[in-house]
């Protein structure tokens, strides 16, 4: 071959490699993931000790379909846990109808040590966890682990398995006819252990900080929780994981995220929950400060905020002075400051979470004043004692109709205050199943 023919087939060569890797390259600039997070549906439950809130999961698949279970939105708990019955020799048929059937970790695998190590709490009435326990005819010792009901603070003990919770995904518009799943480690906990849970709620899932928290197994979509709680138990809020965008009814091209303001979220030893700085509580353009070493918590399992009493009696001396006008009742527990009511809903002035960087989260009337009676209603802050710690939590009464954005890639937390204010409420994400478009 001459060197001119040489030549031309290299450039051929060349030519063709790079129409290759063109190619490719644009197949992979063109494509785009179709949806922006996974959803799922919120309810409120008020048959319980105290008002909690669950999200529907898929957590199996009987005749060509994803059967959800609901659980206690827990945005502290270190890992997932709820009723289910361990089994090392799943087949068709040996589980019983009612129940959701897993296979066990064992003690031995360096999960089991990981688990167990990166507890966010230590109750002292949980039993030690030992490495004792077996299922009949397995050969391997399980793997327990304490788990602490968030209602009533009680302690048990659940088996540690291999599990997958699959969730919808979504363009944050409407839910696609497709699935994702996801398979974190979990727990399967006796019965007897949600005994005072609301009915059909079956378990805890974690939506915290920790590495074994349900939003951790969602790589692509950056670890990011956004909750939407309604007000009432006949509404259907909204949990997304993903980053955004986020639409509610009747402003369908209204992003959410437009509506946030944001402040960093802080670490707090010994936890997995959400903390922010709150520098002062506002009301009528009158501060009551936070020493400077106070913290605030985040709570899903708090139904109101708890304040300790050297913050809760300013604010509410404060509150009483700026509402006078206002008829006094008497106290209805937890609250200390009540008001006559001849027709329901109080105006009262907005209460304001003074915040880093000059930003507030407002707090309205129908995030302040609970309607606890036909005839009375209530300042809805609690008052935590003398050592409350941490100092601040923030309740899901003052949750309710707001947007929340939990952001662990950039740790911030986003907040809208009432919805209301903007002609919708958490009620108004449009469940209604669309086509895959993939």
């Amino acid at each position: 071959m001459t060197t001119y023919r040489k030549m031309l087939f290299l450039l051929q060569l060349l030519v063709i490699v790079l129409a290759i890797i063109s190619q490719e390259h644009e197949a992979t600039a063109v494509y785009v993931r179709p949806y922006t997070s996974v959803v799922a549906a919120v309810n409120k439950h008020t048959d319980a000790f105290k008002p909690v809130y669950s999200v529907q999961i898929m957590t199996s698949y009987v005749n060509m379909q994803y059967w959800p279970s609901s659980f206690l939105i827990d945005i502290d708990a270190p890992f997932t846990w709820y009723d289910c019955i361990m089994q090392w020799n799943i087949y068709p048929g040996s589980c019983p109808s009612n129940k959701l059937c897993r296979g066990p970790a064992s003690c031995e695998e360096f999960e089991c040590t990981q688990v167990r190590a990166s507890y966010s709490y230590k109750n002292p009435s949980c039993s030690p966890e030992t490495n004792s326990s077996t299922l009949p005819g397995w050969g391997f010792c399980t793997c327990p682990v304490n788990v602490v009901s968030p209602i009533t603070g009680s302690c048990d003990q659940a088996l540690l398995n291999y599990d997958d919770f699959t969730v919808i995904t979504s363009d944050g518009r409407h839910p696609f006819e497709s699935y994702l799943g996801a398979y974190p480690f979990a727990a399967c906990a006796p019965s007897s252990s949600l005994a005072s849970f609301p009915a059909n709620v079956s378990g805890v899932m974690a939506f915290s900080s920790s590495i074994y928290a349900y939003p951790a197994f969602f790589e692509p979509l950056k670890n990011t929780l956004a909750l939407c709680i309604p007000s009432k138990p006949s509404d259907t809020g909204v949990l997304f994981i993903g980053s955004g965008p986020y639409y509610l009814l009747p402003q369908s091209n209204v992003n959410v995220r437009s509506y946030l303001s944001y402040t960093p979220l802080l670490k707090h030893k010994d936890s997995f929950g959400y903390f922010i700085k709150v520098n002062s509580i506002v009301i009528k353009k009158k501060s009551i400060n936070a020493p400077a070493n106070t913290t605030t918590k985040l709570s899903t399992m708090d139904p109101y905020t708890t304040l300790r009493t050297d913050i809760y009696n300013g604010v509410v001396r404060r509150f009483s002075m700026v509402t006078k006008r206002l008829r006094p009742a008497k106290p209805v527990a937890p609250f200390s400051l009540c008001f006559r009511t001849i027709t329901s809903g109080l105006e009262v002035p907005d209460i304001d979470f003074s915040l880093p960087d000059g930003k507030k989260w407002t707090v309205t009337t129908t995030n302040s004043i609970k309607q606890v009676t036909k005839d009375v209603a209530c300042l809805a802050f609690v008052d935590g004692g003398a050592r409350s710690e941490p100092a601040i939590v923030i309740g899901t009464f003052q949750f309710e109709d707001n947007f929340l954005e939990f952001n662990l890639e950039n740790s911030t937390f986003g907040f809208s205050s009432s919805l209301l204010s903007k002609q919708t409420s958490c009620a108004n994400f449009n469940f209604t199943l669309t086509p895959s478009p993939y």
